[in-house]
């Protein structure tokens, strides 16, 4: 499968921007933290299923996923600022300085952790692929790349960093090849087609046909040599970067997804909707973009029942995945909307989205620690399992303040600091 660059660039693609004008000064959106803060809820219930409330899993999973649906909420917050951030710093050294020290100084806490709870058992073993291939896996991770190179996660939430990450380099892409008439609506009908064709793409067959270790070499490269370019090459070089990795971006999410071609681009998808979704609200796309929006969760609902999962599972597993991310998909779109007309959020659910980031990549150890406490949750009483529930909780939401106030602002205030020293020589 291939996406052809021109429509990503906006050459020759529909003409449905608005002219560009500068966007508005920023403001927090408070509804965005909120949204945040109940989609990491969402996931940490999904988390607390298996090791207190099996039960609930068995009863409501066949029909209703809460991790998908927070993790989905997630990438439409993520299409709908990432792109203005990246437009309103007019700077692409600017944006990925701001990413790094966004992103990387409380993961390197999250993997160091969930490497030594795997050495030490604290749960369960280190996955073999890591010890078996240190260096390689860890290049994959550093490249928050691993899911698209077949490379099992330290931490297990580590996987929708990758479509963060893949996100953030087709956004770069088309701002460099495409800096003031970004095609937005092109992109989304691109991808449309592209997840409907999606389903006929094997998973995985990059890494099957090169070796897993042979991949992550060349999408290093590739990564580490399109940046170069992008960040400080001249006009040419520049552009040359970005079409490398638009290249690499769309060849990872077709020839080497491990959940399925047609699943990751319906996730990028939702991301780019986020996208159009931010620029009709500034008034940058003309109204009748809307039907490309719209489009977008009906066709990942339609390809989630026309496809289903690209792995192996029984046909009633099947059709539990078909109807669970489906209901996941259409309530994320519907909460999406909902929070959008709100005035005043809850105060509750925006200071936790404000520590969502905490959150979601160190509950998982706190889980891993639950379930040594409680191996056995049917012999514990309902009552009983809610106090734990409540407890981890408030444990999770206490060290994710700790590591938001001690890891995440001083990085921030760090990325901040650098940006400013730079822009008078950003690309």
């Amino acid at each position: 499968m291939s996406i052809n660059l021109a429509a990503l660039k906006g050459d020759g693609g529909p003409r449905d921007e608005v002219p560009a004008r500068p966007p508005p000064p920023s403001r927090r959106h408070t509804w965005l933290d909120a949204l945040r803060g109940l989609a990491v809820l969402a996931v940490l219930f999904e988390h607390l299923l298996d090791p207190l409330f099996p039960e609930v899993r068995a009863a409501v999973s066949p029909w209703f996923d809460f991790g998908q649906y927070g993790v989905m909420v997630f990438f439409l917050v993520s299409g709908y600022v990432v792109p203005a951030s990246l437009e309103r710093r007019g700077s692409v050294s600017g944006f990925w300085l701001g990413r790094l020290f966004r992103l990387y100084p409380l993961w390197i806490v999250a993997a160091v952790a969930g490497t030594a709870f795997g050495l030490l058992r604290v749960y369960s073993e280190l996955p073999v692929q890591l010890g078996e291939h240190p260096v390689a896996s860890g290049l994959a991770h550093l490249t928050m790349l691993q899911d698209f190179m077949q490379v099992v996660s330290v931490v297990n939430v580590f996987w929708t960093l990758s479509y963060e990450m893949v996100f953030y380099l087709l956004v770069t892409a088309i701002f460099v090849l495409s800096p003031h008439r970004p095609r937005t609506t092109g992109t989304l009908v691109v991808l449309i087609a592209a997840v409907l064709v999606g389903g006929l793409l094997p998973a995985g067959a990059l890494s099957r046909g090169l070796g897993g270790d042979a991949v992550v070499l060349i999408v290093t490269a590739v990564l580490v040599a399109g940046l170069a370019a992008v960040l400080g090459g001249g006009h040419r070089v520049r552009l040359c970067g970005a079409a490398a990795l638009a290249v690499l971006a769309v060849v990872l999410l077709g020839a080497n997804s491990r959940i399925g071609a047609w699943q990751s681009l319906a996730i990028v998808a939702t991301m780019f909707a986020g996208t159009a979704l931010h620029r009709l609200d500034q008034g940058q796309l003309h109204r009748a973009a809307r039907w490309a929006v719209g489009l977008v969760p009906v066709v990942c609902v339609g390809a989630a029942l026309w496809f289903g999962p690209g792995w192996g599972m029984s046909d009633g597993q099947a059709l539990a995945f078909r109807w669970s991310w489906s209901a996941a998909v259409a309530a994320a779109w519907l909460t999406f909307f909902a929070f959008r007309l709100l005035r005043r959020p809850s105060a509750l659910l925006v200071r936790l989205g404000l520590i969502s980031y905490s959150v979601y990549l160190l509950h998982p150890l706190a889980v891993q620690v639950l379930r040594r406490l409680v191996p056995y949750p049917g012999e514990v009483p309902v009552t009983g399992r809610i106090t734990w529930s409540l407890v981890l909780g408030a444990v999770v939401v206490a060290v994710a303040t700790l590591t938001y106030r001690f890891v995440e602002l001083p990085a921030q205030a760090l990325g901040r600091r650098l940006v400013r020293a730079r822009a008078g020589v950003s690309p």
